[in-house]
């Protein structure tokens, strides 16, 4: 008596396989470091955004803090 099911795990192997690095490799060969003026750029527009949501924060902490005292 000869058993001619699969294994139940075959499909499984199949799906790991490329959960690897070489799924992103393409990604990895097309990656490359900034230069000067990307990176400051990026920095800039980053520390920009960091200074616009603390402001918003503070101004919405003001405005809680003191607009209900005149009500």
């Amino acid at each position: 008596m000869t058993d001619d099911t699969a294994p139940a795990d075959d499909g499984q192997e199949n799906r790991q396989s490329g959960l690897g690095f070489s799924r992103y490799s393409r990604i990895m060969k097309m990656a490359r470091t900034p230069s000067r003026d990307e990176y400051r750029k990026t920095v800039g527009i980053t520390a920009l955004g960091i200074v616009l949501l603390g402001a918003v924060g503070f101004a919405t902490m003001w405005l809680m803090t003191y607009l209900p005292s005149y009500f």
